[in-house]
């Protein structure tokens, strides 16, 4: 398996914009009604939108690509860009969205390691995230990577308020 990790471009938005629908999708449409999850959709990935995460300085998108096809992606946020103002200590994961296809390969952990990385050349200490409570197969992946809950936040699907667990590992 060839992987390779490309750091995304605005011209990207449209396959940014297909991975999260359908990553977002496979993963939690039967959790949620299909009211909350179009509403959260068009809202979350709509062009504009991802149009303005890209072009902000303080986050940065990559593809992963195995075989020459786009397997996942990832976001990570820093400064005024984090979804919670944690600090300037702090690099936020706030997407890793892994292709059905791809689940179970081992890339999940090949993206953290590029995540550490960045954090480490940016002179970050620590890495957080937020993952919902009941996603139970992505709390046990957080937790074999070396990361604990620190807190919680309110997350809105559509208009129900589901909880984020709030996760952080501390760098070496």
């Amino acid at each position: 398996m060839i992987k390779r990790i490309e750091k995304c471009k605005l011209k990207d938005v449209e396959l940014i914009q297909k991975v999260s629908i359908e990553t977002f999708n496979d993963t939690f449409k039967d959790q949620n009604s299909s009211d909350n999850m179009e509403a959260y959709l068009l809202k979350a990935y709509n062009l504009n939108q991802l149009e303005k995460e890209l072009k902000n300085d303080s986050s940065e998108f990559y593809f992963i690509y195995v075989n020459d096809k786009i397997a996942c992606y990832l976001k990570i946020n820093v400064n005024e860009a984090q979804s919670e103002q944690m600090g300037s200590d702090y690099l936020e994961v706030e997407r890793i969205y892994i292709r059905k296809d791809f689940q179970s390969k081992g890339l999940g952990k090949h993206l953290f390691e590029k995540v550490i990385t960045i954090a480490t050349d940016l002179g970050k200490k620590k890495i957080w995230l937020g993952v919902w409570e009941e996603n139970k197969k992505a709390l046990e992946f957080y937790h074999r990577l070396g990361f604990f809950q620190t807190g919680a936040h309110s997350f809105y699907m559509g208009d129900d308020e589901q909880i984020d667990l709030i996760m952080t590992k501390i760098l070496d």
